[in-house]
């Protein structure tokens, strides 16, 4: 077995198209979505929008359970991830085995939008608004329903294809 430093699986920079090459060059919160069912998404690709009600855009990959799993649910929880969730991100961007399932390991505090990890302090519970085609994925716009804020941790990002702290 051989561990790489860098994915074996990406894309090289020339091969990819100017857009891409651009976004990737901005930084992005690692965030965990997950829904009744139980299924689950790393999402990197978000923005939350203050308001009353405040709101959640992200883009979905509609082949994903997720998917299949929040358009019949309307509803799911957004947890931000640490620089201790890297092997849970990578799990759930399907990177990582995860025999059993993604929730077969680790500790679950079940919530009326879906699953959150047992240890996070901070998550948002959601209510599916709208979505629609938008470049490779869906572009989702969801009620905010439910705020929960815990202590400030440092956030997991990801940078140019890899993780990176912020300190």
């Amino acid at each position: 077995m051989t561990i790489h430093s860098t994915d074996p699986f990406a894309v090289p920079d020339k091969d990819k198209s100017p857009v891409r090459r651009f976004r990737g060059r901005l930084a992005a919160p690692v965030t965990l979505w997950t829904t009744p069912g139980p299924a689950g998404l790393t999402v990197s690709s978000i923005l939350v929008a203050d308001g009353d009600p405040g709101r959640v855009l992200g883009l979905i990959d509609e082949e994903s359970d997720f998917w299949d799993a929040v358009a019949e649910s309307r509803r799911f929880a957004v947890t931000p991830l640490t620089p201790a969730d890297r092997q849970l991100a990578d799990r759930f961007a399907g990177l990582m085995p995860a025999p059993g399932g993604l929730f077969a390991t680790g500790e679950w505090q079940q919530t009326a939008y879906g699953p959150i990890p047992a240890h996070a302090g901070t998550w948002l519970g959601c209510r599916l608004d709208s979505d629609r085609p938008c470049g490779w994925a869906l572009l989702t716009e969801s009620i905010i329903e439910s705020v929960q804020v815990g202590g400030a941790a440092a956030p997991l990002a990801h940078f140019r294809g890899r993780y990176a702290e912020l300190h």
